[in-house]
């Protein structure tokens, strides 16, 4: 009898540390467990990872802005800007386009090797954006390709005696500054070929008068199609 109290007394003693046990490894991955979702829910700044990145939006080049001319048409004494320039030069592969058209040099006498990059060049404290082609006065200027006459303007202060000209997609504009006068019959929406005769050499405007000059520039332009509004293009490399 005494011998059988003794053997369940082991049996129970061993269950007991069997129990035991289990409690302890039971109360031990409670622990583990609860410091993971911890470390999930606040994780360290060394090892945290975003589960979603957003990506870091784009720088946008700040645009050269001349101040434009109204909304609507300018007219009578109006005096719009040269080129109301609206963004930044163009991407090469614009003057790739354009150096593909063949585009002539547009003053007689003149070739390409005589052009000088006069893009960058300030005036008045803004950049030029156009290309001085100096010539003896009275020199013939010629239409650099086909095109359309969109303005003939005369800016007392600016430009002088000028023409607007369209190229015949109606996406590019060139530009003839300080002119002496027009070809006779010239005339706005007069249809004109690569090489027509337009005007002449002169320093109309705000050219030095012992500096005649063709101020000649390109721009591409706007939706709207407004010939005193665009994006400028340099010439050089285009007749170049």
């Amino acid at each position: 009898m005494r011998r059988f109290e003794r053997v369940r007394r082991e049996r129970i003693l061993r269950m007991a540390s069997v129990v035991g046990l289990s409690f302890a490894l039971g109360a031990l991955a409670d622990l583990a467990l609860t410091w993971r979702l911890h470390e999930f829910d606040f994780g360290a700044p060394e090892t945290a990872t975003a589960l979603v990145t957003e990506p870091a939006p784009a720088a946008r080049p700040r645009a050269f802005q001349r101040p434009a001319a109204g909304a609507e048409r300018p007219s009578g004494g109006a005096e719009p800007p040269t080129v109301a320039t609206t963004g930044v030069i163009p991407h090469s592969s614009v003057v790739e386009i354009l150096r593909d058209r063949d585009l002539k040099v547009p003053v007689d006498g003149v070739d390409d090797d005589d052009l000088r990059d006069t893009f960058f060049d300030a005036r008045g404290g803004r950049a030029h954006e156009a290309m001085d082609i100096m010539a003896p006065r009275h020199t013939t200027v010629r239409a650099v390709e086909d095109g359309t006459i969109a303005k003939l303007f005369n800016s007392q202060g600016g430009g002088g005696i000028t023409i607007y000209q369209f190229d015949p997609t109606g996406t590019f504009a060139y530009y003839y500054a300080h002119l002496d006068r027009y070809e006779p019959g010239l005339r706005e929406g007069q249809t004109v070929e690569r090489g027509d005769t337009l005007g002449y050499v002169g320093s109309t405007g705000n050219a030095s008068p012992n500096a005649p000059h063709l101020h000649f520039a390109i721009f591409r332009l706007t939706p709207e199609r407004q010939w005193w509004k665009g994006q400028p293009i340099n010439p050089y490399p285009v007749l170049r």
